[in-house]
């Protein structure tokens, strides 16, 4: 049974509607005979028959109004009128009650007139039970299958309503195909996606309308009666939108499609024959396009562009693979950008960005049409360069490279020059696979860094075993901490007037176990690449603050230490916290350190270096600019920081001569302008020493005194120094 007491529409199907007890019957009875009125439903019980009564024609009528009969036994002569009236309301109000018309008169006409209104049967009376109760029986037996007729009809056009509703309100485009593929059926959904009127595609071939590419294969599988399709089918294909559609766009739209087969009898001879295709197709254009967005940025740097590492090699190795058949060779480049950590250190990223951007594009314009330029590190590109007829057209490339970046870019501060270093590995001289190519043109670049960079090198033997043994001092310099193999010497500063040892210089050496001691120029800037050189800025600074603080417990009091600092530090570590932790645990007055730092770390505007540098002259802690004068030119940033002192760089103490030298005389006038403390560095003979005190330098250190020593032996300095260090003109 259903929600409302009626049978399901399987049960209708089945023939299961009318069973004994499974539905009320209700009847009405109309006769102005009471006797014959009471009597009847005594002899028509049955099961599930409920009986209404009626004595006239108002009476049925108004029984009537309240619900509906499966069948009415209607006498024909009423006292208030004819049945044959209650028959013409029945029709005006559009009832379908069964009537069975009882009447006495012999009279034909009576029965013609019954059955034409729509009685259902016509029974004369005198009658007998049994014939009276098989009319009933066939009367209401015929009613049931009406009623069941009538809503299986009702539930089949709901049925095809609620399919229609969904077929055609589906977001999906739904059709039928003939055997010939042509369309039969097109929901409106077509309409609205491919911009094509519902009589614009009736009739013609899916294939027609269908992407170049997708065509053949819709006329095999659709377009072909003679061998049709059996089976069902799911595929991906392209459908042309209308042009003149309303979306006015004649571009392609990716499909979903799903197909079955739709088979029928043929009426000749009853055999099973393909009548037409159902199929189903999904829009998943937007599915694809972001898949394809996916595959793009899995394969392509997104701040340029450009393919990523991935998509280089992929394509060096089809190009490799081209290059062998062809007997061919290639080339690949390396190219870096020289001093781009300074854009980003000192103007932000977002100028870095925008600098890489333009790189990106002028390299690209240096390039042949059938080269591949990608980005495969923060200022790292490669070049792959197919077809080459010799080596000299790779180098012909690089130099063209050069002098695209020769121009300078504009930034939102000035202008800026990029210049970059070039390393070139040719196939097959320099490899034969990927990735040995890609590292021998990383090798020869980095080549071009140690040679002064803003060049190019081809790759050589020579420069994989410089390689080998870099990589090897990398390992070794990471283990060298841990393994305590750094040590300290310290070399003494002289104040020539006081004529006593006033500090040291902390020095640092690196004790290899295969190569001996090492000094800082053969490490420190692999030290600094790598990252390690603030875990080795630690480690000296710790050192020389203990060796500071043993020296005054010894009873020095007025001792200084100078340390080296990386500009690193300056730009990356807690260099301000470092220092006062050490001072704090060996217990050291700031003014008894000197911190040497380079001239180009003090002239980075607004970095934070600079303010670190001021911080650290805040609580006591003495800057002394190393190598005075062999960097920049400008003097502002000492009128800016506090610097306590400048230190006169050896090559110019090694090159005065017996009438001096004018770029000495200009730092010690500096000094003396500003302030400062100076001492000079790489005093190596007595005229020197004289030269220098004249021009009123007095803290010295060098080989004249005494070479970088050990603690021990700096700390007998202290004690007594050794009177020939102080010629007879040297004013007290």
């Amino acid at each position: 049974m259903d929600a409302d007491g009626e049978p399901s529409l399987l049960a209708e199907l089945t023939g299961a509607a009318e069973h004994p007890g499974s539905r009320i019957n209700h009847i009405l009875v109309v006769d102005d005979d009471a006797p014959l009125r009471r009597s009847l439903p005594h002899l028509l019980a049955a099961p599930g028959r409920h009986f209404d009564l009626a004595a006239s024609l108002a009476e049925a009528i108004e029984s009537l109004s309240r619900r509906h009969y499966d069948l009415i036994l209607l006498d024909h002569c009423l006292p208030d009128g004819s049945g044959l009236g209650l028959l013409d309301w029945r029709a005006e109000h559009q009832r379908s009650d069964a009537v069975v018309m009882l009447s006495g008169d012999d009279g034909i006409d009576i029965a013609i007139g019954a059955l034409r209104r729509g009685a259902d049967d016509f029974l004369r009376k005198p009658y007998h039970l049994a014939q009276l109760q098989h009319t009933v029986d066939k009367a209401l037996h015929k009613a049931g299958l009406e009623r069941t007729n009538r809503r299986i009809g009702l539930r089949l056009k709901e049925s095809e309503r609620l399919y229609r509703y969904l077929v055609e309100s589906s977001p999906d485009i739904i059709f039928m195909l003939d055997p010939h593929g042509r369309f039969r059926y097109l929901n409106p959904r077509a309409q609205s996606l491919l911009g094509y009127d519902h009589q614009q595609l009736l009739g013609r071939e899916i294939a027609e309308i269908a992407d170049e590419e997708d065509r053949p294969r819709l006329e095999a599988l659709y377009g072909n009666p003679e061998q049709p399709s059996r089976q069902a089918r799911r595929l991906e294909l392209k459908l042309q939108r209308n042009p003149a559609g309303p979306a006015g766009k004649a571009d392609v739209l990716t499909f979903s499609l799903s197909t079955e087969p739709v088979f029928g009898r043929d009426t000749r001879d009853g055999s099973r024959r393909l009548i037409g295709t159902y199929g189903v197709a999904r829009d998943i254009s937007d599915r694809k396009r972001a898949e394809d967005v996916i595959i793009y940025q899995a394969y392509h740097d997104q701040l340029t562009r450009l393919p990523n590492r991935l998509l280089f090699h992929d394509r060096l190795e089809l190009a490799l693979a081209h290059a062998q058949r062809r007997n061919s060779a290639l080339a690949v480049l390396f190219i870096d950008l020289d001093r781009f950590k300074l854009v980003n250190d000192t103007y932000g990223h977002s100028e870095g960005d925008h600098l890489l951007r333009g790189v990106a594009s002028r390299l690209r314009q240096s390039l042949r049409k059938g080269d591949t330029l990608a980005r495969v590190g923060g200022d790292e590109f490669v070049a792959l360069l197919p077809d080459l007829a010799s080596p000299d057209d790779a180098e012909g490339i690089a130099i063209k490279i050069l002098q695209t970046l020769h121009e300078p870019f504009r930034l939102k501060h000035g202008d800026f020059r990029v210049t970059v270093s070039v390393g070139i590995a040719v196939y097959p001289k320099d490899g034969e696979v990927a990735d040995l190519l890609i590292q021998h043109a990383d090798i020869a670049m980095y080549q071009v860094k140690r040679s002064g960079k803003n060049g190019y090198c081809f790759f050589g033997p020579e420069l994989n075993a410089n390689y080998r043994q870099r990589v090897c001092l990398e390992n070794d310099l990471r283990r060298a901490l841990e393994r305590d193999e750094f040590r300290l010497c310290f070399q003494p500063q002289i104040d020539i007037r006081r004529r006593r040892v006033v500090g040291a210089e902390a020095l640092l050496r690196w004790r290899h176990p295969d190569h001996g001691l090492l000094n800082p120029v053969e490490f420190v800037d692999v030290a600094e690449e790598i990252g390690l050189i603030g875990g080795i800025s630690n480690w000296v600074l710790d050192r020389a603050c203990a060796q500071l603080a043993r020296w005054r417990r010894m009873g020095h009091a007025d001792v200084r230490m100078s340390v080296n600092l990386s500009p690193r530090d300056f730009e990356h570590g807690d260099v301000v916290g470092e220092v006062s932790r050490r001072l704090a645990n060996y217990r050291l007055p700031a003014h008894a350190l000197d911190l040497e730092i380079t001239e180009h770390l003090m002239m980075r505007e607004g970095h934070a270096g600079a303010e670190k540098i001021a911080q650290l002259r805040q609580i006591g802690v003495g800057i002394a600019i190393d190598d005075f004068g062999t960097g920049y030119s400008a003097l502002g940033y000492l009128q800016r920081f506090p610097i306590s002192s400048l230190k006169i760089d050896r090559s110019f103490v090694s090159e005065m001569k017996p009438d001096g030298n004018p770029i000495v005389s200009a730092i010690t006038g500096i000094a003396r302008g500003f302030g400062l403390g100076v001492v000079a560095e790489g005093v190596e003979t007595p005229e020197q020493l004289d030269q220098l005190a004249a021009l009123g330098c007095n803290a010295m250190q060098g080989f004249y005194f005494s070479p970088p020593a050990s603690a021990e032996e700096v700390e007998a300095l202290f004690r007594e120094v050794p009177s020939d260090w102080f010629p007879d003109q040297v004013v007290q």
